[in-house]
């Protein structure tokens, strides 16, 4: 039986992979932050289901080390929990808020079963956004450190441009000991995103907008992630590659430059340290 470890699994697309996959056979475990919702998905798949606000990094190292424990085997890890925000406050851990939960939160639950997965021949697949093409445009390293205030959109875009370096140098470093690494982008999807922003996106996907051509279902944003995870990469796609509409798609030059990658994992490792002293790591 094939696991798949999904975040932000309690509504939208994660919910919807979720369900594909346990009903195609897989072992999925849930993975999200609001109790009631997470366990009625879990509930309703017969799956376990695993709690954490990703916005307290104290949390994700708890939930990595318990699925570390109950998963030693992880066919795939898919970071999927994101979002926007309406403001852009430092978390309790001292980051801004959108750049911790769509990145630096998922790249410390990787590094945390970084381990499982390598010996799993693992795919860690990352949901990110062309909103990295539109608004991940002012991406420099010395904002990780010392943020900026940027406006929702910057923010955003700059956490969905973050999906794809990530992407880029966990392949660059790992896949030739088995991790297969990929990063999509899922459509204009009808959810609850931006739900709680003053976003112009509010009301594209909160009104009756949410029917207008070019807005798809939960379902069929899901539907590049779930073909990531049941096809071989190297045969029906490339390992370290950006997906939309399960196919190659392009992203910006930023999003290709191997320098900013390398410098962007090498900040993350420094920012998550306090949460993995009590880890080992392949180098």
């Amino acid at each position: 039986m094939k696991t798949a470890l999904i975040t932000g699994a309690s509504d939208g697309i994660g919910e919807q992979a979720a369900t594909a996959l346990a009903e195609q056979g897989w072992q999925v475990a849930v993975i999200g932050r609001n109790k009631e919702r997470t366990a009625a998905v879990a509930k309703r798949l017969h799956a376990p289901y695993y709690l954490a606000d990703f916005a307290k990094l104290g949390e994700v190292k708890a939930l990595g080390l318990q699925l570390k424990r109950d998963f030693p085997r992880i066919d795939v890890l898919a970071n999927n929990a994101g979002g926007m925000f309406k403001k852009q406050p430092l978390t309790e851990d001292g980051y801004e808020m959108s750049f911790q939960v769509n990145h630096l939160a998922h790249f410390l639950l990787t590094k945390i079963l970084l381990t499982n997965l390598i010996e799993s021949k693992a795919k860690v697949i990352s949901t990110s956004s062309v909103a990295h093409k539109t608004i991940g445009l002012l991406f420099k390293l010395d904002d990780v450190k010392n943020p900026k205030h940027f406006s929702q959109h910057l923010a955003y875009g700059n956490a969905k441009l973050a999906n794809i370096l990530f992407t880029r140098e966990l392949h660059r470093r790992y896949h030739a000991q088995g991790i297969s690494a990929a990063a999509f982008h899922p459509g204009v999807v009808a959810t609850s995103f931006a739900k709680d922003t003053t976003s112009f996106m509010r009301v594209l996907y909160h009104t009756s907008l949410r029917r207008a051509p070019g807005v798809i279902t939960a379902q069929d944003g899901a539907r590049t992630l779930i073909w990531l995870a049941q096809n071989a990469p190297g045969l029906t796609w490339q390992a370290g590659g950006y997906y939309a509409k399960e196919a190659p798609a392009r992203c910006t030059r930023k999003a290709k430059n191997a320098a900013l990658a390398q410098g962007l994992w090498e900040m993350s490792e420094t920012l998550v340290a306090p949460f993995l002293d009590e880890e080992r790591h392949p180098s």
